[in-house]
């Protein structure tokens, strides 16, 4: 584990939520003695108490190791506000409609950063009838490839997995795409907004 609650995150948490340290204590089984402990950082729970904890202030385990209370604002589901996620170890890729707290094989992921194609990593667009025909002029050897293209609209999200040794093409319904992304496993996330 990489990081570890602090008692200043239990502290913030627990003042959020607006209960006192008796009332944290009643809720995990332990003495506000414990909790006072804790957070002036003379002393940590036990990682048994973790998951108590993390339900008492009504929260994830994994916001309350990251020390952050996620909430997505993102009410009207835009989905051109959504998030890519890629898990360096296995490959996994996970899209969110807004923030989230997300993680795979045991590591905290963070949100993809995209950034505008480059000439490595041009997203060609072509149309053909009712659909788009989506190239990227990238090798795709076992170590170096494209492993995802997406299309974007308000409201969904069109993903193809690609494999290595494939070729690196597909087909979207043209309808209301606002934004294609295509995937480099070394370089990263990139974008062309239509």
């Amino acid at each position: 584990m990489d990081k570890y609650v602090t008692g200043a995150v239990i502290r913030k948490l627990r003042e959020d939520k607006k209960m006192t340290q008796e009332e944290l204590a009643e809720k995990v089984f332990v003495s506000s003695k414990a909790v006072s402990k804790w957070e002036t950082g003379q002393g940590f729970p036990d990682v048994s108490l973790i998951e108590p904890l993390a339900k008492a202030l009504d929260i994830s385990v994994i916001e309350l190791l990251s020390g952050e209370d996620i909430k997505n604002c993102n009410r009207s589901s835009n989905m051109l506000r959504g998030k890519f996620y890629v898990c360096p170890v296995c490959g996994n890729v996970i899209q969110s409609a807004g923030e989230a707290v997300v993680s795979c094989c045991g590591i905290t992921l963070p949100p993809m950063e995209a950034e505008a194609c480059d000439e490595d990593h041009q997203i060609k667009v072509e149309t053909v009838e009712d659909e788009y025909y989506v190239t990227v002029d990238h090798p795709m050897t076992k170590d170096h490839y494209i492993s995802f293209l997406a299309a974007v609209s308000d409201q969904g999200v069109q993903f193809v997995k690609l494999y290595p040794e494939g070729n690196c093409e597909t087909r979207f319904r043209k309808y209301c795409i606002r934004k294609m992304y295509a995937y480099c496993n070394r370089h990263g996330l990139f974008i062309l907004k239509l």
